[in-house]
């Protein structure tokens, strides 16, 4: 008899959205399961849905979080796992691939958010890696500065 799973499993595309100036976009926002929370700015991106590859999600979601329809996605930057409660409280295990990629930048949209991304991301911006290390706010992965610097040319 197989042992039931103590949570069930997501696995997610998060893009590394880079500019021609090499600033990453990232989203500020708050979990479901604690709203109330302060924000932490993280990539974009978001689940792999049943019989999508991980780049045609990643692709889907530079388009419905960022309005940007010129992403060029690259290679896998690394992978990770974490386990987040759901807005019930229970555990998921967010099984995270992180995809390089560049656009040209500009203005990002939110008209594609989904009515969770609407209730819970306070904000986007274009972040460079100085002003990442330097800054005081959350920031997910909290080493995200540092495995940048490691994966761009």
């Amino acid at each position: 008899m197989s042992e039931a799973k103590p949570y069930r499993e997501r696995p997610t595309a998060r893009v590394l959205l880079f500019d021609p100036d090499d600033r990453i976009l990232l989203m500020k926002g708050r979990l479901p399961s604690n709203p109330d929370a302060p924000g932490v700015w993280f990539t974009i991106g978001g689940g792999i849905e049943p019989g999508e590859s991980l780049y045609e999600a990643a692709a889907r979601e530079v388009v419905e979080e960022t309005g940007l329809t010129d992403a060029v996605l690259g290679e896998i930057a690394w992978r990770g796992e974490v386990v987040l409660p759901d807005r019930n409280q229970r555990p998921i295990l967010f099984k995270d691939t992180f995809i390089l990629a560049r656009t040209s930048g500009g203005a990002v949209g939110r008209h594609g958010w989904q009515a969770l991304e609407q209730e819970f991301v306070d904000d986007m911006r274009w972040w460079t890696l100085d002003e990442l290390e330097a800054t005081g706010e959350s920031v997910f992965p909290p080493d995200l500065a540092q495995r940048l610097r490691a994966v761009l040319p």
